[in-house]
């Protein structure tokens, strides 16, 4: 059970690295150029500025999820971007703080979705998370610029 908190920790960090330089970007008054055709899939590319109906979507490809679960994770998806947007226009708080913040957040997020999930279905979550967290470490260190493995590079 530790293992898994801790791996929780990480991928919320992971996560919220990923949101400070999605902002990062924001800020800089340009749009992002596109990417390459090689770059990552669309649900690898900065969640927090992908909209939260395709997020569910994505995740329903990817986890399976039910009929029952798709608006419960779409309003938890919501809640998380409506956090984001205050968070982003809130001047008063430093960005370490606001690094801090966002990643309590998506940690908040991927919490909540977890726990939606059955037993299955969180297997194929924690291996999706252990994936973007492995690309997003080679990414960092330069090792793998073209993007994530597809998921069926690795089982």
């Amino acid at each position: 059970m530790s293992k898994l908190r801790i791996f929780a920790l990480m991928l919320s960090c992971v996560v919220g690295i990923l949101t400070v330089s999605a902002v990062a970007q924001d800020n800089s008054g340009t749009e992002p150029p596109s990417p390459p055709a090689s770059g990552p899939p669309e649900h690898w590319r900065g969640h927090g500025r992908v909209d939260p109906a395709k997020r569910t979507e994505m995740l329903t490809k990817e986890v399976g999820l039910t009929s029952e679960q798709q608006p419960k994770v779409l309003d938890i998806l919501k809640s998380e971007q409506s956090q984001m947007e205050k968070l982003h226009s809130d001047s008063s708080m430093s960005q370490e703080d606001r690094r801090a913040k966002m990643m309590d957040i998506h940690k908040s997020t991927n919490d909540q979705i977890r726990t939606l999930l059955n037993p299955d279905q969180q297997k194929k979550w924690d291996q999706m998370q252990s994936k973007r967290e492995q690309w997003q470490g080679h990414h960092r260190d330069g090792q793998n610029p073209g993007g994530p493995p597809d998921s069926s590079d690795q089982k």
